[in-house]
């Protein structure tokens, strides 16, 4: 009698750790990567400011990939843009795909040219396939540009996967201008 009671006792705490356990792991999982709650729906801002492309780079951070778009002129605050998955980027002006590396393709669209007033390149990127170095990037595949027409900027940004990202702006200063930042996540 003593040995079924010791085995149901057992029995009992065994399954009371489990239980335990199961729920330590399921909070765990539940809280999200790195703190990161962005979504991956698209980001849009609206803004009469208009100044001209000056530089684009990335960066890597722990729980996430950067790119930065650099704006010159004489505004303090970035302009117009629009940031969003979608299934093939198209080109500026010609409309024509922009097939990129990566299970998902980021369209940037920014009401910001990459030229001055008398059409002169402010930003002119070596190579338009491959604008920026992402060798070696976490979730950054390609970034091919896509051209500047009629005071519209296209570049089309290759990810990993369709995964959450983020898009804010930083005012300029006396010496340097706004600037446009966007982060994707690593994972969800």
């Amino acid at each position: 009698m003593n040995n079924i009671r010791i085995r149901l006792f057992v029995l009992a705490v065994t399954t009371a750790l489990a239980a335990i356990g199961v729920t330590a792991t399921a909070q765990a999982s539940a809280a999200p990567y790195c703190s990161i709650t962005w979504g991956s729906l698209p980001k849009a801002h609206s803004a009469s400011d208009t100044d001209v492309i000056d530089d684009v780079r990335a960066g890597r951070h722990t729980c996430y990939d950067r790119l930065v778009v650099d704006l010159g002129g004489p505004g303090t605050t970035f302009g117009s843009y629009d940031v969003r998955y979608v299934p093939v980027v198209l080109s500026e002006g010609q409309g024509s795909p922009l097939p990129v590396r990566g299970d998902a393709d980021l369209q940037i669209a920014l009401k910001a040219p990459a030229y001055d007033q008398y059409g002169n390149p402010t930003f002119a990127p070596a190579h338009r396939d491959e604008v920026v170095d992402l060798a070696g990037y976490t979730t950054f595949r390609q970034l091919r540009w896509g051209g500047s027409f009629e005071g519209y900027t296209t570049m089309a940004l290759g990810v990993r996967a369709r995964l959450p990202f983020r898009v804010f702006t930083l005012p300029g200063t006396a010496n340097e201008g706004p600037r446009m930042i966007i982060d994707v996540a690593h994972r969800w």
